[in-house]
């Protein structure tokens, strides 16, 4: 769907990323398909007057108090909406309600994004962003709470541009826009977009958690471990709606630009044969693919490091990545890159301990970082 809830279908090349992290990815636009500027859109200027006349009349407003610690709140999905909801039209120009805006200044519940001149008690318009909210009921739902698209993809670039702040520590960054790309997914949702420019930000939002993915293995501390999961939880489901996007836009004997190299980070979170972290198997979800997903190189450079790690073939393992790999496959391997490394030295050092004691255990170590290298 486009903004105004009809189906229509659009040839247009969304904004591109501006965060500097995003590397290893192409433009977005359909191959063999032609591409068509689009015009940049400000907060105040992007909804039609039908739209701004459009708002329901409603009383209340939904509750938004955080609960970003709380693992149940991964039951609801981006809509987060009762059975009997249906699309609205947004007409928030800002990138929080202004509702919310007065409520969380009145709470001190704002974070350190969004604070003017450091104050916990006072935000603006440009620096409050809508919080996601669990469970939305219907009856709770207003026009004016939600964001059109041209909005929506202002604010997450707004958001994205945040990921390289080096102003405070990487989980507080990944916290906030943790947060606030669930509230964007959720108001696609409310508003049944479906189109290309949906797809567009889904791959940005997938490359935000992959990114954080890699980044929050160097972090510590008490709840470290809760953000991985919960960081894990919404890149698999990011993807999973990216994926259906994907074939709900497609067109015979086309692909999108960007789909096989997303495609391939499915195969790659199974590197792990014990886990099925999207909830399907991995042989099943491959029969599904178009032939030319299936062919393409990312798909089988996915492939082929499932297969030598699996079967413990590190060697063609890490030749494959050091050759193959784009930044974003890596960041999602590198985990496992790791326990790879930490298997093999331990391997070594029981070869020493128990066989050749005038080989150090750092002479092997330097031969096998060589090795993997070459």
């Amino acid at each position: 769907m486009d903004e105004s809830g009809h189906h229509r279908r659009r040839n247009r090349n969304p904004p591109s990323s501006h965060s500097s992290s995003f590397t290893g990815t192409g433009g977005f636009r359909r191959r063999e398909l032609s591409s068509h500027p689009t015009k940049s859109s400000n907060f105040v200027s992007s909804t039609s007057t039908s739209s701004l006349n459009n708002s329901r009349d409603l009383k209340q407003i939904p509750n938004w108090k955080h609960r970003r610690n709380s693992s149940q709140e991964e039951k609801g999905e981006e809509g987060g909406t009762d059975d009997s909801f249906t699309p609205v039209i947004g007409t928030c120009l800002f990138m929080c309600p202004e509702g919310e805006r007065t409520q969380r200044e009145r709470l001190r519940d704002l974070a350190v994004f969004e604070r003017l001149n450091g104050d916990p008690r006072k935000t603006s318009p440009d620096l409050a962003v809508k919080k996601f909210c669990r469970t939305i009921s219907n009856k709770y739902i207003q026009a004016s709470d939600v964001r059109p698209l041209p909005v929506l993809e202002d604010t997450l670039k707004y958001l994205l541009d945040l990921l390289d702040s080096s102003d405070h520590p990487f989980e507080v960054v990944h916290d906030f826009i943790f947060d606030r790309t669930r509230s964007i997914r959720q108001d696609l949702s409310m508003q049944n977009i479906v189109n290309e420019r949906a797809i567009h930000m889904y791959e940005e939002v997938v490359k935000f958690h992959i990114i954080s993915h890699l980044k929050l293995q160097s972090c510590s501390g008490s709840n470290i471990s809760s953000l991985r999961y919960l960081n894990m939880e919404q890149l698999t489901k990011a993807l999973a709606s990216l994926y259906n996007l994907y074939d709900l836009n497609r067109n015979v004997n086309s692909v999108f630009e960007n789909e096989a190299e997303f495609r391939s980070f499915y195969v790659l979170l199974h590197l792990n044969s014990r886990s099925q972290p999207m909830g399907e198997s991995l042989s099943l979800w491959l029969r599904l693919l178009p032939s030319s997903i299936i062919k393409s190189k990312e798909m089988c450079f996915s492939r082929r490091v499932l297969r030598y790690f699996r079967m413990g073939n590190y060697k063609s393992f890490f030749c494959t990545i050091a050759g193959e790999a784009s930044y974003l496959q890596y960041c999602i391997m590198k985990l496992y890159i790791g326990e790879v490394i930490k298997y093999i030295q331990f391997c070594l050092k029981l070869f020493v301990s128990s066989s050749f004691h005038f080989w150090t255990l750092s002479f092997l170590t330097l031969a096998l970082t060589k090795l993997i290298c070459t």
